[in-house]
This record gives structure tokens, C-alpha cells and sequence, in this order.
């Protein structure tokens, strides 16, 4: 009895067109841009890396190392 209460489903639209895939192909001065973006991050990250000074076992600095000063050697 609950069948004949219920309204019907209205049919579904048509699924919309599929989209076309972007180019492939890029232009020398895109390839420049991203060639230059990619270098100067790079640069950034070999910069913050030589920063560094201590790894996953702590300092890794030898004795030697350790007595050498900004000012000089104690």
C-alpha cells in the first residue's frame, strides 16, 4: 500500500560531455619558468640543508671541531 503513495522518481538528466584533457605540449618559455622555479628551489633547499649541524644521532661535530671558535682556535 505504500507503493501506490509514493511519487515516482523523475528519470535522471544525461551525464554532462566528458571534458578534453589539457595539452601536453608546453612552450619553451613555460619549460624556462618552471626550469628557473624548480632551480630556485634548489638553491633554497642545498642553503637550509648546509645550516644544519646536527643529525639523527645529535651533534656531528668532532672533538677538534668543537674547540674551534668564531674567534679562533682555544
Amino acid at each position: 500500500m505504500g507503493s501506490i503513495f509514493r511519487p515516482k522518481m523523475p528519470a535522471l538528466p544525461p551525464p554532462p560531455p566528458p571534458v578534453e584533457p589539457p595539452k601536453a605540449e608546453l612552450s619553451d618559455e613555460e619549460k624556462a619558468r618552471i626550469k628557473a622555479e624548480q632551480d630556485a628551489i634548489r638553491r633554497k633547499r642545498k642553503g637550509r640543508r648546509s645550516t644544519i649541524v646536527t643529525g639523527p644521532l645529535g651533534i656531528q661535530e668532532t672533538e677538534k671541531d668543537a674547540l674551534d671558535t668564531l674567534l679562533g682556535k682555544e
